[in-house]
């Protein structure tokens, strides 16, 4: 297992990371990931069905689609993103891969459940939504999480003002959602801005794999990165292909 904290903001970056961890490599990854303000659609989802796009305009928020299905999701500073990627099994990984994101928060004083839909929930809040893509020979589960995120303009952006115009594509299931620093502050636990949370969280996540460090892109995964960035993932044609 390789543990990588992206060296980017850039969500349209990441998520090329993510397909290049997938699909032109071997082993497990585990990779961490901050991005700036955006959203995040399913692979099945129509823009116009989950996103208020004149607000989005209007404050610089750029829409992106992802590999994985599932539903829409607001990415920014105070929101941690976390992906495990590895050679498929026999034997499907299930909510396996989410063991130690919860023990980690736990050891944080953060005891999360695990939900329905394969997402973490807190006080009947939900925290962490997850998603994956399996292809023939690797798979890939990852999912977000909710410390100090900007509730109010993650309510504002995946609130559309033409909901289901498309019918054929996938829709977003909404849920109640808190941040994880709130509950800390709540119960008298020291609450680190978001950027000290993600290096204590990234830290014992190591330690939850025996290992020491965090591992680094080289100069030629970056190099491969960009080039699947600019082929893909910034393009209209990807983004917005519904």
């Amino acid at each position: 297992m390789k543990v990588i904290f992206s060296p980017s903001n850039n969500p349209s970056f990441n998520l090329a990371a993510e397909q290049y961890l997938l699909t032109e490599n071997e082993g497990d990854f585990a990779l961490l990931y901050v991005d700036e303000p955006s959203v995040i659609i399913g692979l099945n989802q129509a823009v116009i069905n989950e996103v208020d796009m004149d607000f989005c305009i209007e404050n610089g928020i750029r829409v992106f689609r992802r590999l994985s299905g599932g539903g829409a999701v607001f990415h920014d500073e105070g929101n941690l993103n976390y992906c495990f990627i590895s050679d498929k099994t026999e034997h499907p990984l299930g909510t396996d891969f989410l063991t130690p994101i919860i023990e980690v928060l736990a050891s944080m004083h953060l005891p999360v459940t695990l939900g329905k839909r394969r997402d973490l929930w807190m006080e009947g809040f939900k925290v962490s939504g997850t998603a994956s893509h399996v292809s023939k020979n690797r798979e890939l589960h990852h999912g977000t999480l909710l410390y100090d995120t900007d509730l109010a303009m993650l309510q504002r952006v995946l609130s559309p003002s033409h909901p289901n115009f498309i019918a054929k594509a996938s829709k977003s299931v909404p849920s109640p959602v808190k941040n994880l620093r709130s509950y800390l502050l709540k119960n008298g636990f020291s609450a680190p801005p978001a950027n000290d949370f993600f290096a204590i969280f990234s830290q014992k996540l190591l330690a939850c794999f025996g290992l020491d460090a965090l591992s680094s892109l080289t100069k030629e995964d970056i190099a491969r990165i960009e080039a699947i960035r600019v082929e893909k993932f910034v393009r209209r044609e990807w983004n917005y292909r519904m």
